[in-house]
């Protein structure tokens, strides 16, 4: 069985999706492992490493693709890439189905079996191979050095000959795991932080790591699979009147709340980031899926009265070699799941490869991705 890894195409992506060390896993159960020139470098990692780890290394993406058994992805491939995939063969990456609509219309098309990670269930099986987790801790990690950096103050209380210097006050509005990974970041550089989200079974959770969590008078919003179900604007218009004294009263906000194949809701407005102090920062993790913060631009950092608000895209890919580390382990183990006997083995009565399947034999098979297909249509 060969398995294949092209460089990603997509603007500002750096991650690889196969490491050597993974790669070598793959080799030592009977798969054949080939990767594209270059599609390493974006993440440091040169060819030699992967021929020394056994894996084969091609020069063009088409001699890759054409008879590769498996295709290993980070973002979805675009409609050139599919046109080179072989029929019957399975890719694995996330596909974005609300998003992208075309490209999952045209695997199904060529026959391809797809796979997308954004779509695994929760449940503990799949853990090791949940990539939205994996690359969400990254990014929650990224965003505290990213406001770190462009705080015209310290995060923790300093004592000097001088004086005493109050710490930062950083609030993280979303305790997924890119907020519970941002709150611990911040405690450790020694800001004082707080905390809130919409499912206040959270609570514990963001408590044990040092933070005060914020209760407003709100109904829970726990959705399906723990995360946070969309909100009707009746109720952000109601939590935005709510925390707004806490945003302008904080040094940093990270705002991190998103809720799969829907836009982000708004959480932060314009007239909040105008009260902020001059100097602080919001670092908005949702800004490619429309923004938690009504002046967010993706791909921007922009100036409000002093008041920054970074818009960075794809914050993972800006730590590429770890966020490919653990993204190569998710991914290689979704792989041998399918694998059996150096073959693949796709039994849709198993929850994993029913859930995370997108199109199978000419058709879109999941329910899930028919769902948000039809919302973006």
């Amino acid at each position: 069985m060969k398995v294949a890894i092209p460089k990603e195409r997509a603007a500002d992506e750096r991650r690889v999706a196969l490491v050597p060390d993974t790669a070598a896993k793959l080799i030592a159960a009977t798969l054949e492992v080939s990767v594209e020139s270059g599609a390493g470098a974006g993440a440091y990692i040169p060819d030699d490493a992967y021929e020394k780890a056994g894996v084969k290394v091609v020069k063009s993406a088409d001699a890759l693709l054409k008879d590769a058994d498996a295709v290993l992805k980070v973002q979805a491939p675009d409609a050139s890439e599919v046109g080179q995939l072989k029929s019957g063969s399975v890719l694995i990456s996330f596909l974005q189905p609300a998003t992208q609509a075309d490209i999952v219309k045209a695997l199904a098309k060529r026959g391809v079996t797809a796979f997308s990670l954004e779509l695994l269930p929760r449940i503990s099986r799949a853990q090791s191979m949940d990539a939205l987790s994996s690359q969400a801790s990254a990014a929650g990690y990224k965003a505290v050095l990213m406001a770190a950096g462009r705080l015209g103050k310290f995060f923790p209380m300093m004592m000097t000959a001088a004086g005493t210097v109050a710490p930062a006050r950083v609030l993280v509005m979303g305790a997924g795991v890119a907020g519970l990974q941002a709150i611990a970041t911040a405690r450790r550089l020694g800001a004082v932080v707080s905390a809130y989200d919409v499912r206040p079974a959270v609570k514990e959770e963001v408590q044990s790591l040092g933070a005060t969590f914020i209760e407003l008078a709100l109904e829970s919003q726990l959705g399906e699979g723990g995360y946070a179900r969309e909100q009707s604007e009746e109720f952000l218009h109601k939590q935005r009147e709510l925390i707004g004294e806490h945003v302008m009263k904080s040094d940093v906000v990270i705002t991190t709340a998103a809720i799969p194949g829907r836009r982000a809701p708004l959480l932060v407005t314009g007239e909040m980031v105008k009260g902020m102090r001059p100097g602080s920062v919001i670092v908005d993790l949702a800004a490619e899926s429309g923004g938690n913060v009504e002046l967010t631009q993706a791909g921007e950092d922009v100036d409000v009265a002093g008041v920054t608000v970074i818009g960075t895209r794809n914050v993972p890919s800006t730590m590429p070699l770890a966020t490919s580390q653990l993204f190569a382990r998710n991914v290689a183990n979704l792989l041998l799941h399918l694998v059996k006997d150096g073959a693949i083995n796709l039994d849709f009565q198993d929850e994993i490869t029913k859930g995370a399947c997108v199109t199978h034999a000419g058709e879109i098979v999941n329910e899930r991705a028919k769902q948000l297909l039809a919302a973006s249509a």
